[in-house]
């Protein structure tokens, strides 16, 4: 169980996280004097290197040992996190927050490797992974709280500080009961399958969120999207002729695969870009504090964490499809509440909203990885689930990005005037999501969506490690 609590400490700051500094942005921008835009960047600079890194780390704790990169990314996420604490301007808190997600990276799929390598029993490894969910549920709950209470009282910069001791002591525990481990067989590295990653999303994530500034005919912006275009086709291009590329081009031929990707990319920028625009209107528009404001934003965390142990286990007995229709239509109907919300609008409107959007997302996010895996091999199986999380921060990335920069773009006057008006095509966007989500839920849990599924022999000899690598990439 030491080891459980262990690898669970990474988990729940990186999810208290998310939570807590989407709330302190308003309380952010002013004393650094950072626009609409940088305060993106303070949330897109951390998701665009984590989902960089992401499967990187994965094979590096792999080939070099677990105990050892997790040591070094609680080190590395508590140092960022100190640093961030005491930024003197934005650009160096977005530089501190780059360097907290290189920590991050090696928390999530290292840890999980870990527990599974720890816990060989099969029920056993259920119960621990039981934990790790709630972990999960339980961070996103307590963020808004935690973080509104945090800004209300001390302010801002400690938000960060709770993350440091957290980690400090995890470091020390996990010198003491941590086993090393690594893999018999661990993959290649690709750096040049890796570097061309990061040139696409960092050039598209840059080119979205600084349109609105420099204008979509600015040379910069279009050489940017060129940028990402290129790296995209170079990525593709050069992964097709690779023995083990960092990502198989081939997986996307399955139906179910290609499909969870969409949805894990399209729910987390809904999750995202929605934390990113209601810290705006309750801090802004509304003039709550960042307490009231934490306060409001807990049914939809609580919802979330309440229903995500639930859809677990319809997927476990029924599969992926019920909880993935469900999820669409939830998110669908909360964003468009979301658009009715006006300057004025009651209690009862914002309370409803947000609940009826945290059931969207309760239900949402345990399928996507099950529906991955489902759709390849069970020799494939780890890097299906590996990818399933890449997409995650992928999408969480492209919606700040993108809903930030369409609000942006909107705005007349000031941010506490305009803001309403030009948010309103941003959860309209949410609700296009939300439906598109449901389609891909019955589309790609069809027939004949699993029968596009067998694309490759599997390697019986892979089976075994497959089933491990499975349950370390979630």
């Amino acid at each position: 169980m030491a080891i459980l609590a262990i690898c669970c400490c990474g988990l729940f700051i990186v999810g208290l996280d998310n939570t807590i500094v989407n709330l302190a942005l308003p309380s952010i921008g002013p004393e650094l004097h950072a626009s609409v835009s940088s305060m993106q960047w303070v949330i897109d600079a951390y998701t665009l290197v984590l989902a960089s890194l992401l499967m990187l780390a994965g094979s590096t704790g792999d080939r070099i040992g677990r105990r050892r990169v997790i040591q070094t990314g609680l080190v590395l996420f508590s140092l960022g996190s100190l640093l961030c604490s005491i930024a003197p301007s934005i650009g160096w808190l977005i530089a501190f927050r780059m360097l907290q997600a290189v920590g991050g990276s090696m928390l999530n799929p290292v840890a999980l490797s870990i527990i599974t390598n720890t816990f060989t029993d099969r029920r056993e490894r259920a119960k621990a992974i039981g934990v790790w969910g709630a972990v999960i549920g339980l961070s996103w709950a307590l963020g808004p709280l935690v973080g509104g209470a945090l800004v209300d009282s001390i302010g801002w910069r400690s938000v960060f500080w709770v993350n440091v001791p957290i980690g400090v002591v995890a470091v020390l525990l996990a010198a003491r009961f941590v086993p090393e481990s690594r893999a018999a067989r661990a993959r290649p590295l690709d750096p040049v399958g890796q570097l061309l990653l990061m040139a696409l999303l960092a050039t598209l994530t840059y080119a979205i969120i600084e349109a609105p500034g420099f204008g979509l005919r600015s040379p910069v912006i279009i050489g940017c999207f060129v940028v990402a275009v290129a790296a995209a086709a170079a990525f593709v291009g050069y992964e097709k002729h690779q023995d083990q590329p960092l990502l198989d081009m081939r997986f996307f031929a399955s139906v179910p695969f290609t499909g969870a990707a969409l949805v894990a990319v399209s729910s987390f920028a809904v999750m995202v870009g929605f934390l990113f625009l209601n810290a705006l209107y309750l801090q802004e528009v509304r003039g709550f504090s960042p307490l009231h404001a934490g306060l409001l934003t807990l049914p939809m965390a609580a919802m979330t964490a309440v229903l995500a142990p639930v859809s677990g286990r319809i997927v476990g007995s029924r599969g992926p499809r019920l909880p993935m229709v469900t999820g669409g239509v939830a998110i669908a109907a909360g964003s468009f509440l979301l658009s009715g919300l006006t300057a004025n609008s009651s209690y009862g409107a914002v309370i409803l909203a947000y609940a009826v959007f945290g059931v969207g997302f309760g239900f949402i996010n345990p399928p996507i990885t099950n529906a991955a895996v489902s759709g390849m091999p069970a020799s494939r199986a780890g890097v299906a689930a590996a990818v399933a999380s890449t997409s995650r921060q992928v999408g969480a990335t492209l919606g700040v990005a993108v809903l930030g920069s369409v609000v942006t773009a909107r705005i007349v006057g000031p941010l506490s005037t305009g803001f309403v008006t030009a948010a309103h095509l941003g959860w309209l966007i949410m609700t296009g999501a939300g439906v598109a989500i449901f389609v891909l839920g019955l589309v790609t849990t069809s027939k004949w969506a699993l029968r596009t599924a067998q694309v490759f022999d599997e390697g019986p000899d892979d089976r075994s490690a497959a089933a491990g690598a499975l349950t370390g990439s979630r």
